[in-house]
């Protein structure tokens, strides 16, 4: 009995202490929110994401993000989390990836009668490629994130977003 628990415990143990891999990173956003008279808004994204399941070519983990959006009037301030998969083909430094991320956001839009200003629930869909630049930094080429937030007075709120940035990938 104590060998099976010891064996189930080094399987479980295994992928975080040999292939696991932490990523921090910053981007710059730039945001549609598809509402009448409000054009697209910049932002930023702060993230950490932890790959803790790896095969050949193929790491899953989890990501973590907080997300700005806009100003003023017209902004989205949100946080989420989710899995993540991610190809690590060797053959190029290019490391494409998708997530399914759930979470919460504050929303603000619109003026007077059609004036939104709530809490929400959100869903991200993304998906992106990362491009090692040095042994531990890559540049985020691209990253497309469709949103969709629920709890909205019965109006469909779905921001889509395209970024850019920088992800060191910690030791």
């Amino acid at each position: 009995m104590r060998s099976l628990l010891l064996a189930l415990c080094s399987l479980l143990l295994f992928p975080l202490a040999g292939f696991a891999q932490t990523g921090i990173y910053a981007t710059y956003n730039a945001s549609n929110f598809d509402v009448p008279h409000v054009g697209w808004k910049n932002g930023a994204t702060f993230g950490l994401y932890h790959d803790m399941w790896n095969v050949p070519l193929v790491h899953t983990g989890f990501d973590a993000r907080i997300s700005f959006a806009g100003s003023g009037d017209n902004q989205v301030v949100s946080g989420a989390i989710g899995p993540r998969i991610s190809l690590h083909p060797h053959v190029l430094p290019l490391m494409p990836y998708g997530e399914a991320l759930i979470g919460g956001g504050h929303v603000q839009f619109g003026q007077g009668a059609a004036r939104t200003d709530t809490a929400a629930l959100e869903y991200r869909l993304l998906a992106g490629a990362d491009w090692t630049i040095l042994p531990r930094i890559d540049w985020r080429v691209i990253e497309f994130t469709y949103s969709g937030y629920s709890n909205m007075d019965n109006q469909n709120f779905n921001p889509k977003t395209i970024a850019t940035g920088i992800v060191l990938r910690l030791p």
